[in-house]
């Protein structure tokens, strides 16, 4: 029996984060309201995920907190991260998905546009640290699965109802 190369993968939970070097590919599922958001250096060969629940970490019961929850916490953790492991500040890019609608409520309030309102969270962290937002396949209304490949830096999409793409 011969044994080919495989590409492990690392897996990241809901309110989770981690970080991979090649071979891994690393993938989270379960994206609903949630932003999946990777954040990489190409040359230094290096990315991480981060899995968003929430936009804000005010939004917390009191207590210790989960960093990886919040969008406001999550990216600044993810990026000293990545750094510390030897990525660069400047060179750093991002992709991100998620961030559907996934229940219609007749109230419309904003409370209940948690998708959108991640989406946002995320955008405006990243702007915050100056990492340039090179694709993203957010909103509507369908969960996604997406799993990010170091080779050729492609963020593979496969969602309930438009099955699979790469950005």
């Amino acid at each position: 029996m011969t044994e080919s190369v495989k590409v492990q993968v690392v897996k990241v939970g809901i309110a989770d984060m981690n970080i991979i070097k090649p071979p891994y590919t690393i993938r989270t599922s379960g994206l609903g309201s949630c932003v999946g958001v990777v954040i990489y250096d190409e040359k230094k060969e290096i990315a991480g995920l981060a899995h968003i629940m929430l936009p804000d970490s005010s939004l917390a019961k009191s207590g210790q907190i989960n960093v990886a929850k919040f969008a406001d916490t999550a990216i600044k953790e993810l990026v000293q991260v990545l750094v510390k492991e030897g990525a660069r500040m400047p060179f750093l890019k991002a992709k991100l998905a998620g961030g559907a609608q996934m229940f219609q409520f007749a109230s419309g309030g904003d409370l209940m546009r948690i998708g959108p309102r991640n989406v946002e969270a995320v955008r405006k962290g990243l702007s915050d640290l100056r990492i340039r937002i090179v694709a993203e396949d957010v909103g509507g209304n369908s969960g996604r699965t997406i799993e990010f490949n170091l080779n050729d830096c492609l963020l593979n999409i496969r969602t309930v109802t438009k099955g699979t793409k790469n950005i």
